[in-house]
C-alpha cells in the first residue's frame, strides 16, 4: 500500500502536466497576415505579440473555459470564448476589423481599470500618436486644442506660460495625471504641458467634468490622463524637425524612442528622450520678446518584469532639465534688462507598480507608488525701463528658489463579479511640499498639502443595454501653509473631509445609439495653485498673488448629458456626440487686484471666495471615415459663464475715484471655439494632412497704469489652419518618413500686444505661434 502511495506521488504531477493543452493561431486583416497584435488569454497579464507572419501560441494552457481576446491600435478589439480539452492542440484563424474611429480602444480614466471606450459610462476622448503626428505636435501643449471642450490657453509674454482649460474652467480646476497618478504637482503644471514630449506618450485619456470621486480634489473640470508608453516589442525610432517660426527664428527638435522586449514577454524596457532648442520671438520688433528662449532636455524609460503569467512589475521614470527666457536684451545678466523672466527646471518623476490576479483570475490587486520632485532657479525683474539706484537694487534682488515634491502610494483592489458587474476599492495617500522664494521682494511660500483618500466605486450591468457606475471618495486634506510678500504675512491651517460622490450611467438603445448622463461633486482645497506661482510684469512692476484670510473651500456640482451615434455603412464608419455640460461653483476663488503698489515694485493681487459661479455649454464631435484613404474628424465647444453676482477685478480702496471694475463672465474664455482634423492617403507613401483650430472672441483684461488698473477688451477671432504633407519609403529595414508642412498658414496671430520695459505680459491670446514652415524625418524600424 505504501509502495502504491509513493508510485501515484510520482505519476500524479506528470499526468496533470501532460493534461495540459496548446493554443496556436494566426491574425489577419484585409486579407493579410497582422504582425505586433496583443493576443491576451483570460484576463491576466499573460499575452502574445504576433511575429511577422501573424503567428502566435500559448503553451501548457490548463483544460477549461477560456476567453481570448486580440487587439491593435487602428482596429476592433476580438474577443472569443473556448474551451479547452487535455492534451488539445486548438488552431485558430482570427480575422479583424478597421476601427478607424477607435472606439474599442482600452481606457482606465473613467473607471480606474481597463474598459473599451464605446463600454465606459463616461465619455472618454483619447489623443494618439496619429493626431500627434498630423499636427506635427512636438510636445504635449502642442497637440490639446484637437479634442471638444479642451483649449490650450497661453499667459505670458515673458515666460511662456501656458494652462489647459476644460469646458472653461481654468487649468487649476483639471487634474493632469501621469500613468493615472496625480504627481503633476501645481508648480510643474506652469510650464509642465510644454516639458512633455510627445515621443513618450502612448495616449492622453481626457474625461470632461467631476473626476474627485476617482482622483481626489482638483479634478472638478475633468482630467488630463498622460499614459507613457509600454515596452512591448523590439523597436526603435528617432526623428528630427526643423522649424522656422515666422520664415526667420529656428525652433529645432531631435526625438527618439525605443524598446526591447524578451522572447518570452516576461520582460521588456522602453525609453525615450528629447532635445530642444528654440530661439526667441519677437512679433512686434520693440525688443521683447513674445516667444520665449527654450533648451529642453528629456530622457526617460518604462520597463516592466512578470515574475509569474498572474503577476508584474512595471517601473517608469523621467528626468527634465529646461532653461526659458523671455523679455529683453537676452545676452545680459538679467538684472541688466528693463525686463526679464528666466527660468531653470530640474524635474524628476518616478513610478513603481505591483500587480497581482488571483488564481481565478476575478480578483486584481494593485499597489503603486509615485513621485517627483521639481527644483526651480528664477529671476523674475529688471529695471522697467528706470535707472536709478532703487531701480538696480530691485532689479539685482530678483532672482528666486522653488523646491517642489510631490508623492503618492496607493492600493486597489477589483473584482469582476459574476454578472459582469465591477467592484473598486482601494486608498491613497498623496503629499506635496513646495517652498517658493525671491528675497528680494520678501515673497516666501511655505505650503504642505497632504490628503488621504478612500474610494469605492460598483459598476452594475443588469442587462446588455444598462450600466450604472455609483462611486464616491471621502478625502481628509490638511494644507498647512505660511505665505509672506513684503510685510503682507497669510497663513492656511486647514483640516477638512470631504465626500465627493459620483454616479453615471450608460443606457444602449441599440447598436448604434447609446445616452450617458450622470453627476460628480468636486472640490479645491485652499492652497497656492499653478497661476499663483506665476509672477508676471505690468506697468515696470512685478504682480504677485497671495491668498487672502479665512480663505473657504471650493466646491462644484457638475451635471453632464451625452448622445452618440456610431455605425458602418459599407466601407464608411460614422460617429456623432453631442454633449451639455452645467457646472455650478460654490465659493470659487477669484484673483483680485488690489490696486496697491507694496513699494519695493510689486502690484499686490489676492485671492478670495467669490459668490458663486457657473460655466453651461456643449460639446460636439464628427468623425467621418469613408474609406482608407480618407478621415475627417471635427469637434466644437458653445458655453456661456456667468458670476451669480458682478465679480470685481480690480478694487483699490486708496483711490480717490473710488474705482472699481467688476466682470459678469470669466476672463479669457471664449464663447465658441472648434477644431479639425484631416488626413488624405493618396498613395502608399504619399499623404496630406490638414488640421485647424478656432478660437471665438472674448474678453480679456489689460493693464493700464502702475496701479494695476484693468481695462477689459473684446478680442477677435482667430482661425489657425495648417497644412502637412508626408513621404514615407523603405531603405533596407528602415522605415524613413519625409515631412513638409506649415502651421497657421494664415497668420492668425495677435496684433496687439504690449510693448515697451512697461507691457502688461499677461496680455496674451490667440494662437501660440505665427505662420511657422517645418521639415521634418523620422526613422524607424520596420
Amino acid at each position: 500500500m505504501k509502495n502504491l502511495f509513493i508510485l501515484s506521488f510520482l505519476i500524479f504531477p506528470a499526468a496533470v502536466f501532460a493534461q495540459k493543452a496548446d493554443i496556436y493561431g494566426r491574425v489577419f486583416a484585409s486579407g493579410m497576415p497582422v504582425k505586433q497584435a496583443i493576443i491576451k488569454l483570460d484576463k491576466s497579464l499573460n499575452y502574445q505579440i504576433t511575429d511577422s507572419l501573424g503567428i502566435f501560441h500559448f503553451k501548457d494552457v490548463t483544460p477549461g473555459e477560456h476567453n481570448i481576446s486580440v487587439s491593435l491600435l487602428g482596429y476592433k478589439n476580438y474577443k472569443k470564448s473556448i474551451s479547452v480539452k487535455p492534451d488539445e492542440n486548438i488552431s485558430l484563424e482570427i480575422q479583424l476589423n478597421n476601427d478607424d474611429l477607435g472606439l474599442n480602444e482600452v481606457v482606465v480614466s473613467a473607471t480606474r481599470y481597463g474598459v473599451s471606450r464605446k463600454e465606459a459610462p463616461v465619455v472618454v476622448n483619447v489623443i494618439g500618436a496619429k493626431l500627434f503626428n498630423a499636427t506635427q505636435s512636438l510636445s504635449l501643449s502642442e497637440g490639446l486644442n484637437y479634442q471638444p471642450g479642451v483649449r490650450l490657453e497661453n499667459n505670458c509674454q515673458n515666460c511662456g506660460f501656458t494652462q489647459v482649460r476644460l469646458n472653461g474652467l481654468e487649468g487649476a480646476y483639471s487634474q493632469v495625471l501621469i500613468n493615472s497618478r496625480p504627481i503633476f504637482s501645481a508648480l510643474s503644471s506652469v510650464y509642465g504641458l510644454d516639458q512633455i514630449p510627445t515621443s513618450m506618450i502612448e495616449r492622453v485619456e481626457v474625461v470632461r467634468s467631476g473626476g474627485s470621486a476617482l482622483f481626489g480634489s482638483n479634478a472638478i473640470a475633468g482630467t488630463i490622463n498622460i499614459i507613457t508608453k509600454d515596452p512591448i516589442l523590439n523597436s526603435w525610432e528617432i526623428g528630427s524637425n526643423i522649424a522656422l517660426i515666422d520664415r526667420k527664428t529656428p525652433d529645432h527638435v531631435i526625438n527618439f524612442n525605443g524598446s526591447l522586449a524578451a522572447e518570452d514577454l516576461k520582460s521588456g524596457a522602453t525609453f525615450y528622450g528629447m532635445f530642444r532648442n528654440r530661439s526667441p520671438f519677437d512679433a512686434n520688433l520693440d525688443g521683447f520678446t513674445e516667444i520665449t528662449r527654450m533648451e529642453n532636455n528629456t530622457f526617460g524609460g518604462k520597463a516592466f518584469l512578470k515574475p509569474s503569467d498572474r503577476s508584474k512589475i512595471t517601473l517608469d521614470f523621467s528626468a527634465i532639465n529646461e532653461f526659458r527666457r523671455g523679455g529683453d536684451r537676452l545676452h545680459l545678466a538679467p538684472q541688466f534688462t528693463d525686463i526679464t523672466e528666466q527660468l531653470n527646471h530640474q524635474i524628476l518623476l518616478g513610478g513603481l507598480t505591483f500587480d497581482q490576479y488571483s488564481k481565478n483570475l476575478k480578483n486584481k490587486y494593485s499597489a503603486y507608488i509615485s513621485t517627483q520632485r521639481g527644483k526651480r532657479n528664477s529671476y523674475y525683474g529688471g529695471l522697467g525701463g528706470s535707472y536709478t539706484a532703487i531701480d538696480s537694487t530691485r532689479a539685482n534682488n530678483a532672482y528666486g528658489f522653488t523646491d517642489d515634491i510631490s508623492v503618492v502610494g496607493g492600493f486597489q483592489f477589483t473584482k469582476n463579479l459574476e454578472n459582469t458587474s465591477v467592484f473598486v476599492m482601494g486608498a491613497e495617500l498623496q503629499h506635496n511640499q513646495v517652498d517658493d522664494e525671491i528675497a528680494g521682494y520678501n515673497r516666501l511660500i511655505n505650503q504642505s498639502l497632504t490628503t488621504l483618500g478612500l474610494y469605492a466605486q460598483y459598476e452594475w450591468k443588469p442587462n446588455d443595454k444598462l450600466t450604472a457606475l455609483l462611486g464616491s471618495r471621502y478625502d481628509l486634506t490638511r494644507v498647512n501653509g505660511n505665505y509672506t510678500l513684503q510685510n503682507i504675512f497669510r497663513s492656511s491651517n486647514l483640516n477638512k473631509g470631504v465626500l465627493s460622490p459620483r454616479f453615471t450611467l450608460l443606457y444602449k438603445f441599440n447598436e448604434d445609439w447609446q445616452f450617458r448622463g450622470g453627476y460628480a461633486r468636486g472640490f479645491r482645497a485652499p492652497q497656492a495653485f499653478n497661476e499663483d506661482m506665476h509672477i508676471s510684469s505690468a506697468a515696470g512692476e512685478q504682480r504677485f498673488v497671495i491668498l487672502s484670510e479665512n480663505l473657504k473651500t471650493e466646491f462644484s456640482d457638475a451635471f453632464t448629458a451625452s448622445l452618440s451615434y456610431a455605425c458602418t455603412w459599407g466601407n464608411t464608419q460614422v460617429s456623432f456626440l453631442t454633449e451639455g455640460f452645467y457646472t455650478t461653483l460654490k465659493n470659487q476663488f477669484v484673483t483680485i487686484n488690489t490696486g496697491t503698489s507694496l513699494g519695493n515694485g510689486t502690484i499686490l493681487e489676492e485671492v478670495s471666495n467669490g459668490e458663486g459661479a457657473y460655466v453651461s455649454g456643449a460639446n460636439f464631435e464628427l468623425n467621418i471615415v469613408p474609406s482608407a484613404k480618407f478621415n475627417l474628424q471635427a469637434g466644437g465647444t458653445w458655453q456661456k459663464t456667468a458670476y451669480n453676482t458682478p465679480q470685481v477685478i480690480y478694487d483699490n480702496p486708496d483711490d480717490l475715484t473710488n474705482t472699481n471694475v467688476s466682470i459678469t463672465e470669466f476672463l479669457r474664455t471664449p464663447r465658441s471655439y472648434g477644431y479639425l482634423n484631416s488626413n488624405y492617403k493618396a498613395t502608399q507613401k504619399l499623404s496630406f494632412d490638414m488640421s485647424a483650430v478656432y478660437t471665438g472672441n472674448m474678453t480679456a483684461a489689460r493693464i493700464i497704469n502702475a496701479n494695476g488698473l484693468p481695462q477689459l477688451i473684446n478680442t477677435p477671432r482667430f482661425l489657425e489652419l495648417n497644412l502637412k504633407n508626408n513621404y514615407q519609403f523603405k531603405l533596407k529595414n528602415i522605415m524613413i518618413d519625409c515631412s513638409l508642412g506649415v502651421q497657421n498658414i494664415f497668420n492668425s496671430f495677435q496684433k496687439d500686444f504690449d510693448t515697451g520695459p512697461t507691457r502688461d505680459s499677461d496680455y496674451v491670446y490667440g494662437p501660440a505661434r505665427p505662420r511657422t514652415f517645418y521639415l521634418g524625418f523620422k526613422f524607424r524600424s520596420l
